[in-house]
This record gives structure tokens, C-alpha cells and sequence, in this order.
């Protein structure tokens, strides 16, 4: 795959996926001490953020971050299948070994992929609230 730009209609610099969650600490804890990404902000509301708060997970190297709220009335967010995924791509199966590796030793624990394509390829892990994370070798790489 190459990078394409965006287009111009499109000046986009930078992408922030953004989902609630009723596990702000542990689903902040999976993603910062699990899989070891940074926490690059967050908020606890004080009036000013109707009721939310949440946090911002960075991901190195990019204007790409990952945010998660969680409103103080609730903010149920189930996985809706278990093909939900964020799915970050490495370069070799050395890198993979050593990415699952590392996982597990911070106690991220693997799950079956529902799609069969990441069999062989790829180390799937889900979140405290049952959204994926996948970690794959990337297209065109055994």
C-alpha cells in the first residue's frame, strides 16, 4: 500500500478516533500499560465539559490519536461485533513475535480473530470493553 495524500477539497493534518466507554480507567490502563501507548491529554469534567471526561492516547510518530469519554450518566459502548478493530501493522514476523510478546508479558492475553484473514498473520487482543486491537504482519509480508 502507498500513503496517497488527502485530497484538496480535504486539508486534513490531523485524525482523532474518538469512542465513550463506561471503563475509563481500565480501558486507560489497557491501552497506556498493556499495549504501553502514551497518554497525551485528557479532561475530568468541571463544569465545562457537559458531564464528560476523558482522556487521549497518542499514537508516536503521527497526528493520530485514539479518545476515549466516559459521561458521568453513563456511556455504554458494547463492541457491536467482535470485527471492530484498530489494527496497527508491522513490518515482520520478528516484529510481531516480539510485539505479542511483549504484550503478554504486561498481560494482554490473545483472542481468536473472528475474521479467519488474520489467522498466521496477525495477534488479535481486545480491549477491557471488547473492541479489538489487532497487530499484523502488513499486506504483502509472510
Amino acid at each position: 500500500m502507498t500513503s496517497t495524500p488527502w485530497p484538496n477539497h480535504l486539508p486534513i493534518t490531523r485524525v482523532r478516533i474518538a469512542r465513550p466507554t463506561d471503563r475509563l480507567k481500565e480501558v486507560t490502563a489497557f491501552y497506556r500499560d498493556v499495549i504501553g501507548l502514551s497518554v497525551i491529554g485528557g479532561w475530568v469534567d468541571d463544569g465545562t465539559h457537559a458531564g464528560y471526561d476523558g482522556v487521549l492516547i497518542g499514537l508516536p510518530g503521527w497526528d493520530t490519536h485514539l479518545e476515549f469519554t466516559q459521561h458521568k450518566d453513563g456511556s455504554p459502548c458494547a463492541a457491536p461485533s467482535r470485527d471492530n478493530l484498530l489494527v496497527l501493522y508491522v513490518d515482520s514476523r520478528d516484529d510481531l513475535l516480539s510485539v505479542s510478546a511483549s504484550i503478554q508479558a504486561r498481560g494482554g492475553v490473545p483472542v481468536g480473530p473472528e475474521n479467519p484473514y488474520w489467522l498466521n498473520r496477525a495477534v488479535c487482543f481486545e480491549d477491557p470493553d471488547g473492541w479489538g486491537i489487532v497487530f499484523s504482519l502488513k499486506p504483502g509480508v509472510e
